[in-house]
């Protein structure tokens, strides 16, 4: 999530392979944001709070490697650690909203 929040913020030489992945798929991760999320313009949101929107929904989108509950409570738990107060909640709506247009998945790990 560093190299990706960084990124963000003009360093354009991402140093892990999830944020390369991540960038190379940013317009269908920022569409689902958008869709998501259509009182919040991409430039008005925390920059905290979108690198963790990003790294989730391109986890829920393209890695489907974790449940999706997981991908969810991961999100959650850092916006808890590193952003404001209302970020959770915030996250949590916009996260859960792109879940429930995911085809379903069984959560039961």
């Amino acid at each position: 999530m560093q190299s990706l929040f960084a990124w963000q913020l003009g360093n354009h030489h991402p140093r892990t392979k999830a944020s390369l992945e991540i960038i190379k798929n940013i317009e269908t991760v920022d569409q689902n944001i958008r869709e998501n999320a259509p009182k919040w313009p991409l430039n008005k949101i925390n920059h905290v709070d979108l690198a963790i929107l990003r790294l989730a929904t391109w986890e829920l989108l393209f890695s489907q490697s974790l449940p999706h509950k997981v991908v969810a409570d991961e999100a959650i738990e850092i916006a808890k650690e590193y952003s404001s107060e209302s970020s959770p909640a915030f996250i949590n709506g916009v996260i859960g909203s792109i879940i429930k247009k995911l085809p379903t998945q069984n959560d039961s790990s």
